[in-house]
């Protein structure tokens, strides 16, 4: 269902709204999707995935992340969200992998070294290297 970055952070492919309750039972108290709207067919809107994370109980943030790439805004969003998370936070997009770059990118800005990035996004079987120059101090 999802995989651990660290003890608080883990990402997935795309979720169900029925499936937050479980995310939440599993300790998860925050929720990021990074999947835009209407990417594919069948997938549930983000105004759906809102109203079950809030009767899940969760706290849920919207950073959609499409085929244009990882923005400043996004960056900026999920340090917030990082910064902010009272728990765990479970990060989802259509296979994880977009998510798990923008958790590394974030991770790096709030201070994280490259390597145990890196380390942790291989051990989860996500590859950095489309992010290496953004996790490195310029």
């Amino acid at each position: 269902m999802y995989r651990r970055l660290d003890d608080s952070m883990g990402v997935a492919g795309q979720l169900m709204p029925d499936e937050l309750q479980a995310i939440a039972d599993a300790g998860y108290r925050t929720v990021i999707n990074n999947r835009p709207d209407g990417e594919e067919a069948g997938q549930p809107s983000t105004e759906e995935m809102a109203l079950a994370a809030k009767a899940a109980g969760l706290d849920y943030h919207a950073i959609p992340m499409g085929q244009a790439g990882m923005t400043e805004a996004m960056i900026d969003g999920t340090v917030k969200v990082l910064r902010r998370a009272d728990g765990p936070v479970l990060a989802f997009c259509r296979s994880g992998t977009r998510s798990t770059l923008l958790w590394a990118v974030a991770r790096a800005r709030l201070g994280d070294a490259p390597a145990t990035l890196f380390e942790r996004a291989g051990g989860a079987g996500y590859d950095l290297t489309p992010v290496r120059s953004l996790l490195t101090p310029e």
